[in-house]
């Protein structure tokens, strides 16, 4: 078995790793170790020159070491008997333990499909390197397909393509593998999200409209009122639903998505959507239910209020972020009533709103 000591640009730094060849298959071994890169301009100073030549030498000496431990019989490839393993088991293994996240199950079990038909019957974790990542990487950018037989969109395959990067991340913490080969992979650039709103007139005709399921409506206007994710209306309970006299309503809630503890200042109105008030136990919005047929009359009632957008539950969210921007509310407020660990987050919707601004003052033009 030959060990080479290889590199690879991650970013602004060279990484080290050695390379395992035997017989026609190879491992990899992430050391940890960077180097400075050269600089396209100018030279690299007598501090990084010193500083790269110290990693080599120590990088070097682990090459050498895993080389005479090859030689001794102590180092050597992984355990065959794991490397057998189904990995396509295994992510399905995964998938099943997401089930208590509805929305987190769906993007793994939509990976996992993918996989599926990659592989078309099933692939051991020995079969797993670079290449076939690579391989895995570029079938969902070139040939994957939505159901409705539509290209995958750029989020989608950033997306499912992170779910086996997860996977594999999760083997090597297991001991299944001995090296990642995710670490040797550049993953796909999310796409810039798009996120579909109402504006302050078209909520206010969708209040106005009627909805086959009154509980749906109430929620989704409820939701838009106080930028609450589905997941937090539908596990809202009386005992998180609050009053004092400094702070009017609010609501004392431990986010499902972040896992933040939160205290949200509600309005007099968005309260009085709630109706009675039950016993601190119990769910605010009793029997409230979300699925592709919910999101159908969800469509259909801001149809009826004229909007023809496609509109899901979170567009509620979305349209509580750029109206309270749309009003003047600073980004910072925004970003914290909205529960964002990071403001960037929010930008997202100044974005939106000054796309707006750039549209509006397009609009007055003269006959000259």
């Amino acid at each position: 078995m030959k060990v080479t000591l290889r590199q690879r640009t991650k970013g602004d730094k060279v990484s080290l790793y050695l390379d395992y060849y035997h017989k026609g298959k190879r491992e990899y071994e992430y050391l940890e170790l960077y180097l400075f890169p050269e600089p396209e301009k100018g030279k690299l100073t007598k501090e990084q020159k010193e500083s790269n030549k110290e990693t080599l030498a120590l990088a070097e000496s682990i090459r050498s070491k895993r080389q005479i431990e090859i030689q001794n019989g102590i180092y050597g490839f992984q355990d065959q008997s794991k490397l057998k393993g189904s990995f396509l088991r295994y992510v399905e293994y995964l998938a099943e333990k997401r089930k208590s996240s509805q929305g987190n199950y769906d993007n793994w079990d939509s990976a996992l499909k993918h996989l599926k038909k990659y592989v078309k019957f099933d692939v051991s974790f020995g079969q797993v390197d670079k290449n076939w990542l690579d391989g895995f990487r570029e079938y969902l950018m070139k040939e994957a397909k939505t159901p409705s037989k539509q290209p995958l969109s750029q989020n989608s395959q950033s997306s499912y393509f992170n779910k086996i990067r997860a996977a594999l991340k999760q083997a090597y913490k297991e001991g299944i593998i001995k090296q990642n080969p995710a670490d040797l992979v550049d993953g796909i650039k999310p796409g810039e999200p798009e996120r579909e709103f109402l504006t302050y007139e078209e909520l206010q005709a969708v209040a106005k409209a009627e909805c086959e399921i009154p509980l749906l409506k109430t929620a989704f206007l409820f939701s838009a009122m106080t930028g609450l994710r589905w997941s937090d209306v539908q596990k809202l309970v009386w005992s998180e639903v609050q009053h004092s006299k400094e702070v009017g309503y609010y609501i004392r809630f431990r986010q499902k998505k972040t896992k933040g503890a939160e205290t949200l200042p509600i309005s007099e109105q968005a309260f009085g959507l709630l109706g009675e008030r039950g016993n601190p136990e119990d769910r605010v919005f009793i029997g409230l239910k979300y699925s592709a047929w919910h999101n159908l009359k969800l469509q259909q009632w801001v149809m009826r209020g004229g909007v023809t957008k496609t509109i899901t539950f979170h567009c509620a969210r979305h349209t509580y972020a750029t109206l309270q921007l749309t009003l003047g509310t600073d980004i910072y407020t925004v970003s914290k009533l909205l529960g964002h660990k990071d403001l960037k987050t929010t930008q997202i919707y100044a974005k939106i709103i000054d796309d707006k601004k750039k549209v509006a003052a397009n609009k007055i033009v003269l006959d000259l």
